[in-house]
């Protein structure tokens, strides 16, 4: 029997027992996410401003929905990175499924936003409400990046709530292994200025995959 379990209700311990998923702690596997960053413009500076602002004004009556972080956080950080330009592809909803071997699990979902760059999945972003500590989006993430077709190159995730974001790294080949960024706040003005310098750190290294 096929034990079909949906992407957002996947634990980090199902991923563990039954993909080989394995947290590393080897210091250089993601230095990605602080060392040789991009470097941000004053113009950049002014629209990620923009962006805390809007955001604040905007949590003052109520927590943000899903939707309404996508727009007004996520967007605009995905536009100054690039991510709207060639060589890349935006896909939204994109059903994905990965398979256990031997263990008769499945594990099927929908990804928020995808970046597509020569068919390749490269960049996966989870969006959840302010509501919900980030970290909770970390296993459907996880699970939505071990479904890339292509093993052999890393895959970078973002999971977000609006107000922090954390940022993963994937690498599959001999046995599935990843690591992640501390959360970062877009309530520190340094701390989101990183997460734009990240973003464009990673379309630089995406860019050149064949």
């Amino acid at each position: 029997m096929v034990l079909s379990i949906p992407a957002r209700d996947v634990s980090l311990y199902e991923l563990e027992e039954k993909f080989g998923l394995q947290l590393t702690t080897e210091p250089k596997f993601f230095r990605e996410w602080s060392e040789d960053l991009q470097s941000i413009t004053d113009a950049e500076k002014q629209s990620l401003s923009r962006v805390r602002s809007n955001y604040s004004n905007l949590t003052k009556r109520r927590p943000m929905s899903e939707e309404a972080v996508k727009m007004v956080v996520l967007s605009p950080l995905l536009d100054l990175a690039g991510f709207y330009q060639t060589p890349f592809e935006i896909e939204t909803e994109t059903a994905i499924e990965i398979s256990a071997e031997d263990e008769g699990v499945v594990v099927k979902g929908n990804i928020d936003v995808l970046v597509v760059q020569k068919q390749l999945w490269i960049l996966v972003i989870e969006a959840k409400s302010t509501k919900f500590d980030v970290m909770t989006a970390m296993p459907q993430a996880l699970a939505y990046m071990l479904s890339n077709p292509n093993q052999k190159q890393p895959t970078y995730g973002l999971i977000m709530n609006g107000r922090e974001l954390v940022f993963l790294k994937l690498i599959q080949q001999e046995r599935p292994q990843y690591e992640r960024s501390y959360a970062l706040s877009i309530e520190r003005e340094e701390e989101l200025h990183q997460v734009l310098s990240v973003l464009k750190r990673l379309g630089q290294l995406l860019g050149t995959i064949n």
